[in-house]
């Protein structure tokens, strides 16, 4: 079965078209980095007018590099929320018109699901139930998966997204956007333990996220260095706030998995392709003799294939998504509408 997805709920403009949920035919991401870059973070009405000039290209390049029509796709699929509105709206008013010309089924997609499936597209073996880190820049979640179709909220942000944090850090220690890679970087060169930030803990039984307080705890700093006419070192404030926030997201994630017996644990989203999350999250699961799963950085951040494998399993059980599928930027997991 192949499915052509359309990812824009943010400032990616993503064609891909994806064979029976696991194998990618073609990938296509047109990023908008370099235009947002200058504002410091996305402009949604901007994002939304580059998808509008963007997406007809991207179709014609995914259907390109594959070789293939639209006429041979048997489905197509749709990012609908959560996301900007009016990036998600020039997504679906694509893709609504492609199925209705077509004749072929609507498939509606939760972003993070789609981010869930990444997985899939990676790895062959892999199958529910397992748990699941979604982090990005809007998104810090804990997920079980317990199948294609079931996902079960154990703790989410409370405030402020891992990926949010990353951003407004890096912006105020003049390192740019997106934030991640940036302080990924300076702090290769800095110190870790050079500032003893706070780690946000919240009870010990919840899985809930909480990153607020440690970004006032860094913006706090900068204003006291600055008072007291002291010198930075922007890196060591990067890898010292970086370790704060991974080891927030390890504990959580490897207390949450034992709390429920789960051996398997998955990564998704941006913040996924962080070096130091990956490294510690990987020493924590093996020290628990748990298994860990993440895709490849291009499959991490916003892309149309994951929407194509996530759509796939909807599709094969029953949701097909009707004309009347709307964009809805606070869509719940687990939900369409």
């Amino acid at each position: 079965m192949k499915i052509l997805s359309i990812e824009t709920s943010c400032d990616e403009t993503s064609v891909a078209i994806v064979e029976d949920g696991r194998k990618i035919l073609t990938n296509r991401i047109y990023s908008q980095i370099d235009i947002h870059q200058k504002y410091g973070g996305v402009v949604p009405e901007i994002a939304s007018r580059n998808h509008v000039i963007k997406l007809p290209y991207i179709i014609d390049e995914a259907l390109a590099e594959s070789q293939l029509s639209l006429a041979e796709m048997d489905a197509i699929a749709v990012t609908n929320g959560p996301g900007l509105v009016g990036a998600l709206l020039i997504g679906l008013s694509t893709a609504k018109a492609i199925a209705y010309s077509l004749g072929k089924p609507l498939i509606g997609v939760h972003h993070i699901e789609g981010h869930i499936a990444a997985n899939f597209l990676q790895f062959p073996e892999l199958a529910p139930p397992f748990l699941t880190l979604v982090v990005s820049g809007g998104h810090s979640h804990l997920v079980l998966v317990e199948d294609y179709q079931t996902f079960k909220v154990l703790g989410r942000t409370i405030d402020d997204a891992a990926g949010e944090a990353f951003d407004k850090i890096s912006r105020v220690l003049g390192l740019g956007y997106p934030g991640g890679p940036a302080i990924d970087a300076a702090a290769r060169n800095g110190n870790p333990d050079a500032i003893a930030f706070p780690r946000v803990m919240l009870d010990k039984t919840e899985y809930n996220f909480s990153f607020s307080g440690l970004k006032s705890a860094v913006l706090n700093y900068l204003n006291g260095m600055k008072m007291k006419n002291e010198a930075v070192n922007p890196d060591d404030v990067a890898a010292s706030f970086q370790l704060a926030v991974v080891e927030v997201l390890v504990s959580k994630t490897i207390a949450c998995a034992n709390s429920i017996g789960m051996k398997t644990i998955c990564m998704a989203g941006g913040v996924s392709c962080n070096s130091l999350l990956r490294t510690m999250m990987g020493q924590a699961a093996a020290d628990a003799g748990m298994t860990l799963y993440y895709p490849d950085p291009i499959l991490c951040t916003d892309n149309a294939a994951m929407i194509g494998s996530m759509a796939y399993y909807n599709y094969i059980n029953g949701e097909e998504s009707d004309l009347s599928l709307n964009g809805i930027p606070g869509l719940k997991i687990g939900t369409r509408q």
